[in-house]
């Protein structure tokens, strides 16, 4: 199968206040944002993507269109409705320090497969919607381009977070323990037996070891003794 990036919104100016925004409208990349996305472009510049998909919100959209601009042949950016934001209902514009008194954030912490948000969406739905898009982008990569090609998807935190979990085989209840970072890249590579995490939530480093390269092997699920890794040895 392909290669999937995982890449969350650089910072937005949310972010910066503590708010969760949820799916609000007019929500952009703050200075820092703007760098951080700038930043990712650099690191993907290396990599020739066979596709790029992005949630429709706005802090979306700006960095896939940096990630684009710095793209070594033209690229079009797909929107994909499976990968907005959660719908957080009567949370959304709420600052998180407030929302941390609510009685529905312990289990949102702890037992987060159980909880949908008042007037809005169940975590669970989230991630089921999610997973469902990326796989189907996955297999239309691989059938348009090869089983080497590479493509990103810029999406929010918690999307980021569900599809990794999916990806190591967790139950919902345990996706608060992977951590995604504004601007960060997570290399997933789906196989006919499951998936294989390749990075999580990376700020740095070069990524050209993903470009396709003669018949360069794809990760592969259970190697004993964890493999010989790129052939660049500037990889992970």
């Amino acid at each position: 199968m392909a290669t999937l990036l995982l890449v969350r919104h650089a910072r937005s100016t949310a972010n910066a206040q503590g708010v969760l925004t949820g799916r609000l409208p007019g929500v952009s990349l703050d200075e820092t944002g703007r760098e951080q996305a700038e930043r990712v472009a650099r690191r993907l510049a290396a990599v020739p993507l066979t596709g790029l998909v992005t949630s429709p919100l706005d802090r979306c959209r700006e960095t896939a269109a940096a990630i684009r601009a710095a793209q070594p042949r033209a690229l079009r950016v797909t929107t994909e409705r499976g990968l907005v934001e959660c719908d957080y209902g009567d949370w959304q514009g709420r600052p998180l320090k407030d929302l941390a008194r609510e009685k529905l954030w312990k289990a949102v912490q702890r037992q987060p497969a159980s909880v949908t948000f008042p007037g809005g969406e169940s975590l669970a739905a989230m991630s089921a919607r999610a997973v469902a898009a990326v796989r189907r982008h996955d297999s239309r990569v691989e059938a348009d381009a090869g089983p080497r090609a590479v493509w990103a998807a810029v999406t929010h935190g918690d999307i980021v977070k569900a599809v990794l979990a999916d990806a190591l085989g967790l139950h919902l209840d345990l996706f608060q323990r992977i951590h995604v970072d504004p601007g960060s890249v997570s290399v997933v590579h789906y196989t006919g037996d499951g998936a294989v995490v390749v990075q999580s939530n990376t700020h740095e480093g070069d990524l050209a070891w993903l470009a396709p390269k003669g018949r360069r092997r794809a990760p592969r699920t259970g190697v004993v003794g964890g493999g010989a890794g790129p052939a660049t040895g500037s990889g992970h």
